[in-house]
This record gives C-alpha cells, sequence and structure tokens, in this order.
C-alpha cells in the first residue's frame, strides 16, 4: 500500500467530543477497530487511515447536532455513504468522526410532471430507479457501482450515460446541506433555472464533503425511452475506434453511451462474462428514443464504423442481450484482476478533448508498454474520459515506484492535452498533487472559500487541497 500523510491529531478535542456523542446516540456511535477501518476503506492503494468513531444519524437535525459537537471541539468530520470512491476520499488522515448517512435513506418526493425527485443521501441509484420504474421515470447516471446519491452529488460522479444526460453537476436541482458550523442551508428550490445569487448547489456538488454535509437531493428524473438498442463493434486499433468516437458526435448521433475497451479489456471480458469476442478495440454503444429513432441511429453509427476499418456490428433491442453486454462493462475491474491473478488494481483515469483523445489513448498504451506495465483501458469516450487498471505486485516496491511514476506521467499528459486529471474519479488523496499543475492559482481561490466555510479545517480535511 501507499502511505497516506497523516496530519495532526486534536487528541483532547476528539476524546471529548466522543463522550458527548456517545451520551447523545449511544450504539449508533461505534469505535470498534473493524467497523473504523471498514470506514476508512478505500478502493485504491491508499493504505486505510480509519477514523476514531463512525456515527449513525436518522436525521437532518441529528447530522446537526453531530456537525456542532464535533465543531465546538475542533474534531475532523468525515461524511461517508457506500464507500466506493477510488481516491481516498473516505480516509481520516487527522482521525475524528465518520459520519455514515446510509440510514438515511428515504425517498420523500416524485414529481412525475416536473421530472424530479427529493431524496435522502442514503438512497442508491439502483434503489431510486427501482422506486420510479413504474411511474416510467429513470434517474440517469451510471458510475457503475451502486453507489449513494449523497455520494455520488460529493464527488460530481458521472458514467456511462454521460454523453447524453450529462453528469451529477448537470442532474441535481438543489441541495439541503449541513455547513461546518451545523447550519442547515437549502441552495435552492424545485425550478428548472434560476438567476438567484450564487450557485451554491454547483460549488458544492463535486466538494467532496470539504464545504459541507449533504442530507437531501433534488434531482432531474428522464422519462424512460419508448425504445433501447445497444450495439457493439470490433476496430482494427485504439485509433480507428476513438476516430470513430470522434466522428459519431460530430454527426450529432445522440448515443446514450459510447464505451471503449482496448485489447487487453475484451480478452478480460471474454474470459469474466464468456462473451466470445473478437480480441481487439470493441466500442459499446447505447441508443435511445423511438423505434425509429434508435434504428435510424444505429443505421448510422455502423456506416461511420466501416469507414474506419469496423467489423462484427452488432445491434440488439433484446432487454437479455444488452443486460449481458452492459453487465460485462460493468464488471471490468473484476475480469481485468484475472489478468493477473493475485495482482491489486490501481484504477486511474484522466479527461481529454475528444480530438485528442486517439493520441491520448495510444501514447498511454505505448508508455504502459514500455515501462512492462499491464494496465488494460476502458472509457466513456464519447466525453474524452477514459480509466487505466495497473496491475501491481503490492509486495514489489519496484513496481509501486513505477506505476506512481505512471500515474503522474499520465495526469501530465491529459493536462498538457488541455485535459484534466480527473474526469470523473475526483481529487481526495490521490489526485491532489496535479491539481495545482492543472488549475494554477485557482487552487488559491478555492482555498479561500475552504478557509471562510471551514476555518478550522474539520471538514473531511487533507482531501482536495493540501
Amino acid at each position: 500500500m501507499v502511505q497516506a500523510t497523516a496530519l495532526p491529531r486534536n487528541e483532547e478535542g476528539i476524546a471529548t467530543a466522543l463522550g458527548v456523542l456517545k451520551q447523545r446516540f449511544g450504539d449508533r456511535l461505534q469505535t470498534g477497530q473493524a467497523i473504523r477501518e471498514q470506514h476508512g476503506h478505500t478502493t485504491t492503494w491508499i493504505a486505510n487511515q480509519a477514523p476514531d468513531a463512525v456515527v449513525f444519524p436518522e436525521s437532518t437535525e441529528e447530522v446537526a447536532q453531530v456537525m456542532r459537537i464535533c465543531a465546538d471541539h475542533k474534531v475532523p468530520v468525515i461524511p461517508y455513504g457506500t464507500g466506493t470512491s477510488l481516491e481516498g476520499h473516505v480516509n481520516a488522515p487527522a482521525g475524528g468522526v465518520t459520519v455514515d448517512l446510509m440510514r438515511m435513506d428515504r425517498i420523500l418526493a416524485v414529481h412525475p410532471g416536473d421530472l424530479d425527485c427529493v431524496v435522502q443521501p442514503g438512497v442508491t441509484r439502483e434503489a431510486l430507479n427501482t422506486h420510479l420504474r413504474d411511474q416510467g421515470l429513470f434517474f440517469p447516471i451510471d458510475p457503475g457501482a451502486n453507489a449513494s446519491l449523497g455520494g455520488m452529488a460529493a464527488t460530481r460522479a458521472s458514467g456511462t450515460n454521460a454523453v447524453r444526460y450529462g453528469t451529477m453537476k448537470d442532474n441535481v436541482l438543489s441541495l439541503e446541506v449541513v455547513m461546518p458550523d451545523g447550519q442547515v442551508i437549502r441552495t435552492g428550490k424545485r425550478a428548472r433555472k434560476s438567476s438567484a445569487g450564487y450557485d451554491l448547489t454547483r460549488l458544492l456538488v463535486g466538494s467532496e464533503g470539504t464545504l459541507g454535509l449533504i442530507t437531501e437531493l433534488t434531482l432531474r428524473l428522464q422519462g424512460i425511452p419508448e425504445a433501447i438498442s445497444s450495439a457493439r463493434c470490433s476496430f482494427p486499433t485504439v485509433d480507428a475506434a476513438c476516430q470513430a468516437v470522434m466522428m459519431t458526435i460530430q454527426y450529432g448521433i445522440p448515443v446514450a453511451r459510447i464505451e471503449l475497451l482496448d485489447e487487453l479489456s475484451v480478452k478480460a471480458a471474454n474470459a469474466y462474462s464468456h462473451l466470445g469476442l473478437p480480441e481487439t478495440p470493441l466500442l459499446l454503444l447505447e441508443f435511445h428514443g423511438s423505434e425509429a429513432g434508435v434504428a435510424e441511429q444505429s443505421e448510422t453509427f455502423g456506416s461511420i464504423a466501416e469507414e474506419f476499418g469496423g467489423s462484427d456490428f452488432a445491434a440488439t433491442t433484446s432487454t437479455e442481450e444488452r443486460s449481458r453486454l452492459w453487465q460485462a462493462r460493468h464488471d471490468m475491474y473484476w475480469a481485468s484482476m484475472g489478468l493477473r491473478p493475485g495482482a491489486r488494481g490501481l484504477s486511474t483515469d484522466v479527461c481529454v478533448p475528444i480530438s485528442r483523445l486517439a493520441e491520448c489513448v495510444g501514447a498511454t498504451q505505448a508508455r504502459a508498454a514500455e515501462m512492462g506495465l499491464l494496465a488494460p483501458i476502458v472509457g466513456h469516450v464519447g466525453d474524452g474520459n477514459f480509466h487505466t487498471l495497473l496491475l501491481i505486485d503490492m509486495e514489489n516496491a519496484s513496481e509501486i515506484a513505477e506505476a506512481d511514476e505512471f500515474v503522474g506521467w499520465l495526469n501530465d499528459l491529459a493536462i498538457s492535452m488541455d485535459g484534466t486529471c480527473t474526469g470523473e474519479h475526483g481529487i481526495g488523496q490521490g489526485k491532489r498533487p496535479y491539481l495545482a499543475r492543472e488549475l494554477g492559482p485557482a487552487t488559491k481561490v478555492m482555498a479561500a472559500i475552504k478557509a471562510a466555510l471551514d476555518p478550522d479545517n474539520i471538514m473531511n480535511p487533507g482531501k482536495i487541497l493540501s
């Protein structure tokens, strides 16, 4: 594991706050080692930094009480949903209290006529879509994991549907948030647009728990399409596949999903999900609309793919076959692990303008091969975002060093192409060194906002900013 930097601890304040919280929450404050380590769990190679306690509130008022107690004693507070973030977001480098929001899991209201809903932060995306299905509605953001909606907002999640439906910042209308002093605010109403003051909703979406705790979300919904068609197409090279993506976007084809799997990823998917696909770069697509519309979109893409050497093109409206293809895509992490049993997977992501995508992916493959690293690539390539999963022997110090060097090189490459060091994983602890390189003096503005709202630096310290 890579050791994360520890921050100074407020031992006296932590001890006092835990005593007060124990009196208030009883058995809903847990200090056992196993549960603390579970809540310091991070799905990357950053070492676990467990909190001193975990508390399980069940209402906004209880979250506010926790926040006020911790603020009084200057104790760090770390929000926790399902724990599926990838850059050390839930670690507690200064100790403190993790606030597990998963008991706040009620769907408070659905307004079909307005295409929106109000939910608590512990509601997961799958639970929400199950609830909405009978009303002909769905929430489109799909990061792969069955993440909590509060966590998805806090990390500005996106995923496979982002090319058509946008990311969390485009689908959150307003938030209820407990601020660092325990004050509860609402950032907006249910109106579809507003020019009223600063856009606090957008500020807090993606703030990774460093500015406040989200306790309620008002979300945009979509109507379930009349028809859905999925397609797959193999290509001779990654460059050809990326060129087809760029042409598809430029033609204005309203694809709902367009995903790239490189040769290694297809090999892994074939073995894990029994697909039997040609082991060359692959695009997976999905089209939403009317029956005639999705047929036309699929046909047009097929013509574009042919122009770039695409082969084995197949489209289907079968629910079973569509589910099989997309489940294989969502299982890529576990499938890739089969390429090197016993290794640890380090997932990193970057995002570049689509016109630079082919160049960036090709350079990434070449650099990994040059360094002798096994690094399958998948990507939400409709918006220029791709993920590299480095398969590393965590007992081998030289491999760890090479992987660290590779990640730094890849982040710098994306930034040099006018891209970003993270398209959707967020900054957390893992990407902090690259944020200043990407945004320069803008990070000082971020630091000023953080200092103004959280002067004692108790909200998820050690994340995003130094």
